[in-house]
């Protein structure tokens, strides 16, 4: 497994689609998802510390978890098949590990109501097949304009 660090959530042109973009951590690749918009705004929300009046569905999920003491350990991104990713989250209550099946932004969504203490990790195979590289200026500039993406959106440009 490769650790990943998530650099953010943007809206792709021309398409208007939403994507995650992760960013190997002792390596040169990213690794982009296209993700729904109601998870893109989960993920956004998170990032910039907003709080709904009413708790969305992956702050009621971190609630129910904090309730029943059991602790959010990683988030896995374990396969890739015809274009969809599968993920897994790992979860540890009174030191028993379960490995549940989640969708990739789902368990991202999860994670970043941590702050940065979830680890994100991805299979070599799924990283190798899907993950792209850039030239170290067209790198430095698609990080800057990310940068630039999380300073300025707010969670209803992701409304359809």
């Amino acid at each position: 497994m490769i650790r990943l660090s998530l650099i953010g959530v943007r809206v792709e042109v021309p398409s208007n689609q939403p994507i995650v973009l992760l960013r190997e951590e002792s390596g040169p690749r990213f690794l982009p998802i296209f993700i729904g918009s109601p998870e893109a705004t989960a993920i956004v929300y998170a990032l910039q510390g907003l709080e709904t009046p009413r708790p969305m569905t992956h702050d009621l999920f971190k609630t129910v978890l904090d309730e029943l003491r059991a602790t959010l350990r990683r988030v896995e991104i374990t396969e890739l098949h015809d274009g969809t990713f599968y993920a897994e989250i790992e979860i540890d209550q009174d030191g028993t590990t379960r490995r549940i099946s989640s969708r990739p932004s789902d368990a991202i969504a999860l994670a970043v109501r941590y702050g940065n203490t979830i680890p994100i990790y991805v299979d070599e195979a799924v990283l190798e097949e899907a993950g792209v590289l850039f030239e170290a200026d067209e790198e430095e500039q698609e990080v800057e304009q990310f940068r630039e993406f999380l300073d300025r959106v707010t969670p209803e440009d992701f409304a359809q």
